[in-house]
């Protein structure tokens, strides 16, 4: 693009969730988060303070965002959808041209009545924007990646790290390489291997091996001339869709080159099925109290994994609560300091906020939406404080039992950030044990932890993918099927 040309006028759209289809939850209109207008731009740091901003006409149209959890409920997606795609088709009115859309998303959507969401939205969207808009996409390394979705988009890249401390950096690199491609004129292709593997995000951290040094090798391969970028799609394990598998897809300009390094990275990835292992020392809840109470050094970290809300669980299962209740070691007078969180329940907090802090309370939680693995549990204990305006979890309460405090909220919330036991009070650093509705643990929560047991619990977002049954995904998958030979694993060229 010389100097005198116009900017390329750039589209920002989106919609982002991380949908267990093993979770009785649905995503309604509360759960989402919507952006829009000059908020939407300055999101991203290359937009706000960097140097993209002056190389583009950025468009903000329409983006929501939710934590995770289960399927969207069917209007919910219809109305964002529309959303979407009315703010598209006012940018291309009266034969205006856009040239780029940044395609902001997750990857791991479901959907009620779908099994492609992203898939069903990207192709909404090119019906109304055309198949000449170059359109780039960031995505979470647990998204999937259908041929529906890399037949739509021209530039795609995922997080490389997990946990994702690389969130921003990869959505400014999605941004970059959408604009660089627009100032060259040329649109990479897309070289697309489809992996069948299929494993939970807790076994496939890049903190540790295989997924460290199978990631590691991105930046070399990114380096190639000819290529524009490398990305490892892990998958969504929690999902029952026929496109939940892992998949490499290597952008770039030399077809030969783009094939051959997407094949690379393929078989070195099925290489080391096998060596995929817990990120964390797994357990039972039993090895995880236990190891806890005997901790000279702490806090010691148990992670409800089976429910964590971070990844799709519905964030009210009781199970694990109703163990710890029934530890004298825990709920006696003289017991050290535990930290339970959390369970949600509406109806709870209603009756909580008729008491006093300090009161003795007595109130059933829990397990409204998923009731699979144990019903609603009685609390028996003081009420230690309550809080409101929570923007995640409204109202706030926690329940002291002993030396167990129970905290309940009136929405869904995750508690896997140092703050979010700060804000209520409750310091997790001076706990002997805290429990919490997480896999792996988040940055904040992994330096503060002295030692950690991934306790292997029921829930929606079971580590055991056996356990849930899953039968609609593409067999054979690794490691639910055995393989005699190595897979097909040549890359396709798309684009």
């Amino acid at each position: 693009m010389t100097e005198t040309s116009p900017l390329p006028r750039i589209a920002i759209a989106g919609m982002a969730i991380e949908s267990s289809t093993f979770s009785p939850h649905r995503a309604g209109e509360r759960d989402f988060l919507r952006v829009e207008g000059e908020e939407l731009i300055t999101r991203y740091d290359s937009l706000r303070d960097g140097d993209m901003r002056d190389r583009a006409a950025w468009l903000p149209v329409y983006y929501a965002r939710s934590i995770p959890g289960g399927a969207v409920l069917r209007e919910v997606y219809d109305s964002i959808k529309a959303r979407i795609c009315d703010g598209l088709r006012a940018l291309v009115a009266d034969g205006e041209k856009l040239d780029g859309l940044f395609f902001d998303i997750h990857g791991a959507m479901s959907v009620e009545g779908m099994d492609d969401a992203e898939g069903d939205l990207i192709t909404a969207i090119r019906e109304v924007i055309g198949a000449d808009v170059v359109v780039s996409a960031s995505m979470d390394l647990h998204g999937n990646v259908s041929r529906t979705l890399i037949e739509n988009v021209d530039i795609i890249t995922c997080y490389r790290l997990a946990p994702h401390e690389d969130t921003w950096e990869t959505r400014d690199r999605a941004i970059r390489n959408l604009v660089e491609a627009l100032e060259s004129g040329v649109t990479p292709r897309r070289a697309w291997v489809r992996v069948p593997i299929l494993l939970p995000g807790e076994k496939t951290s890049t903190r540790v091996e295989p997924a460290k040094s199978l990631y590691a090798r991105i930046p070399e391969i990114e380096a190639r001339p000819g290529i524009t970028d490398a990305a490892i799609w892990i998958g969504y394990a929690w999902a029952d869709e026929p496109r939940c598998h892992a998949t490499v897809v290597v952008t770039g300009t030399d077809d030969a080159a783009t094939a051959r390094a997407a094949e690379e990275l393929g078989r070195a990835f099925w290489d080391v099925r096998d060596d995929f292992e817990f990120v964390g020392p797994p357990g039972t809840l039993d090895e995880g109290v236990a190891a806890g109470l005997a901790a000279t050094d702490t806090p010691y970290f148990i992670s409800d994994s089976g429910d964590n809300p971070g990844a799709g669980g519905t964030g009210d299962v009781t199970w694990t609560l109703a163990q710890l209740l029934q530890k004298p070691e825990l709920t006696s007078d003289d017991a050290p300091v535990t930290l339970c969180g959390s369970v949600f329940d509406k109806g709870a907090l209603d009756v909580l906020r008729g008491h006093a802090v300090g009161e003795r309370v007595s109130v059933e939680v829990g397990a409204r939406v998923d009731s699979g693995p144990h019903g609603p549990v009685l609390v028996d204990g003081v009420l230690h404080s309550l809080h409101e305006g929570d923007v995640d979890a409204g109202g706030i309460a926690v329940i002291r039992v002993g030396g167990l405090h129970v905290i309940v909220t009136e929405f869904r919330k995750a508690y896997h950030d140092v703050s979010d036991f700060t804000s209520i009070g409750l310091d997790p650093v001076a706990a002997q044990i805290v429990v919490t509705k997480i896999g792996y643990l988040e940055p904040e929560l992994y330096a503060i932890m002295r030692g950690w047991t991934l306790a292997l619990t029921p829930g929606g977002v079971d580590q055991d993918l056996e356990r849930l049954g899953h039968h609609r995904i593409q067999r054979p998958m690794h490691p639910f099927d055995a393989f005699d030979e190595v897979p097909d694993l040549a890359a396709e060229m798309v684009g």
